[in-house]
């Protein structure tokens, strides 16, 4: 492949995403993440509350779900789950994907949207845990009952469905590609929760795409170089 053939490929793939990125931090800066820079403040306070002797227990009961915890519970800590780091792994992990993932996102779909879409995400790979647990082992899809009492929870799940979705919003569908196929290696390699979840969490998002790509505004259907752009700061509706 020549040199203009990778241009007009990267222009293809990711010039529309860049360029909004880039539009909106040379006008704004911090100013156009708002919501990822509370995002990243949240988990930050979660992590240092978390290994103190104290705040363990607190931090658990406000966000820690388990497939063994009932449903009605798990669902209300999701939504700080989100932001509770994962005890097995670095948190500057979990707040590097949060500031990458969630700014990019907030940038280009606006904040309610990252939002919504995150937690679809996290509560598609919450909800599969469940249904592993009741297929069992044996199963292609199952799980070991030992997984009912992993700690779930971290933005994990939630990031990678942000990331297919402004793929598919940005037509960066090579980059969208290889997220998945990402994802399909990390459970041939490590085959845990945690891996089986973001696969449920892309399942989920693609759900998503297509109702919103067949039922979705007409404006949102079009592909962004044919449409007018936007006339105030306003990121691209999703």
């Amino acid at each position: 492949m020549t040199n203009s053939s990778l241009r007009r490929f990267a222009r293809r793939e990711w010039g529309p995403l860049f360029w909004t990125i880039r539009d909106s931090l040379a006008r704004e800066k911090w100013r156009a993440i708002p919501m990822t820079l509370g995002a990243v403040c949240l988990t930050s306070v979660f992590q240092i509350v978390q290994n103190t002797s104290w705040g363990f227990q607190p931090v658990q009961d406000l966000g820690s779900v388990k497939a063994v915890d009932p449903l009605w519970l798990a669902l209300l800590r999701t939504p700080l789950s989100l932001f509770v780091p994962a005890l097995d792994l670095p948190v500057w992990g979990a707040l590097a994907q949060i500031l990458l993932v969630f700014g990019i996102s907030e940038i280009c779909i606006g904040w309610w949207r990252t939002l919504v879409v995150g937690y679809v995400a996290t509560l598609a790979g919450t909800t599969y845990a469940r249904i592993g647990l009741s297929l069992g082992p044996d199963h292609p899809f199952g799980l070991p009952a030992s997984d009912r009492v992993v700690n779930d929870t971290g933005p994990s799940a939630a990031v990678v469905g942000l990331a297919i979705y402004v793929c598919w919003r940005y037509r960066a569908h090579l980059t969208g590609a290889l997220v998945i196929l990402v994802m399909i290696g990390e459970v041939l390699i490590k085959d845990n929760l945690a891996g089986k979840e973001h696969l449920a969490a892309i399942a989920a998002v693609m759900v998503v795409c297509v109702l919103r790509a067949k039922w979705g505004p007409r404006r949102s259907r079009a592909p962004l170089g044919q449409r007018p752009p936007p006339a105030s700061s306003a990121p691209p509706g999703a």
